[in-house]
């Protein structure tokens, strides 16, 4: 799927002419920086790796002529959320896209808790902050969009992944409730849910994912939707997942779940019953 000349028209003047990607060095966040490059918004990107980062930002800008501006933060921090919020102070910017994020598996009671919290900061502290700070200048403005990243574990408890399910939980939410919001505003509020994404994820969540969607498949779709619609379920596997088990309870998705997510982690320990 590709964006379109009217596509990438609307991008560009409706949320132009910069725009900001967290986790944008790798994977959904990569793939929506580069959406949004082509269709000609400037882009400020964040990172943690000062090498990588400038390799993406070299990459974008020679390959669709636009301005980058690349920014070392870690978003679990105060710092590094104060560090983007004065890189951008200055800077017309009517996008925010919060791409960063991580996720663990394994049994919850076996976990690191130092991981768990830091999880907790990236996946919903950081959200909150940078949504609520780039939603009052949006506010201001009376226009803007923000794209928050969800997921397919976003509706109902997932076993073995638990604690990672509930922080999409709460990106979800808040994605939806300030969809109505803030919509009064001339702001567009988009919750991306994909299903299991090919990106490094796995790896650092210790996962070994036999069926998964590539960025390329999903980052249209979520670019797409924006302004459109609150939630979208980008990718064909997405849909199938979700319109598979819509008409099951809630109590029988989880134990599907546990079977999936067993399935999946390389925890030896963990035993599915």
């Amino acid at each position: 799927m590709v964006l379109t000349e009217k596509d990438k028209n609307r991008l560009q003047q409706k949320y132009g002419p910069w725009a900001l990607v967290t986790g944008a060095t790798s994977g959904i966040g990569l793939e929506l920086a580069t959406r949004l490059a082509e269709s000609g918004l400037h882009l400020v990107i964040v990172g943690r790796s000062t090498d990588r980062l400038q390799e993406v930002t070299t990459s974008l800008a020679t390959t669709y002529g636009v301005q980058v501006l690349p920014v070392a933060a870690d978003v679990a921090t105060p710092a590094g959320l104060d560090t983007i919020v004065q890189a951008t102070q200055y800077l017309n910017l009517g996008l925010l896209v919060a791409s960063a994020g991580y996720g663990t598996s394994g049994l919850f009671a076996d976990s690191s808790l130092s991981q768990e919290v830091n999880m907790l900061r990236v996946n919903c502290e950081a959200v909150l902050s940078l949504t609520h700070h780039y939603s009052q200048r949006f506010r201001h403005q009376r226009r803007g969009g923000i794209i928050l990243l969800s997921s397919l574990v976003a509706f109902q408890g997932v076993p073995y992944a638990a604690h990672y399910a509930a922080t999409k939980a709460y990106v979800q939410g808040l994605a939806e409730a300030l969809a109505v919001e803030l919509k009064h505003f001339g702001i567009d509020v988009l919750a991306a849910a994909p299903g299991p994404v090919r990106s490094g994820f796995e790896a650092r969540a210790n996962l070994q994912i036999t069926m998964a969607l590539t960025p390329a498949q999903v980052g249209v779709p979520i670019l797409k939707a924006l302004g459109r619609q609150s939630t979208v379920l980008p990718g064909r596997l997405t849909k199938l997942l979700v319109y598979a088990l819509r008409t099951v309870p809630r109590w029988a998705k989880v134990r599907i779940m546990e079977k999936v997510m067993g399935g999946m982690t390389k925890h030896q320990r963990v035993q599915v019953s």
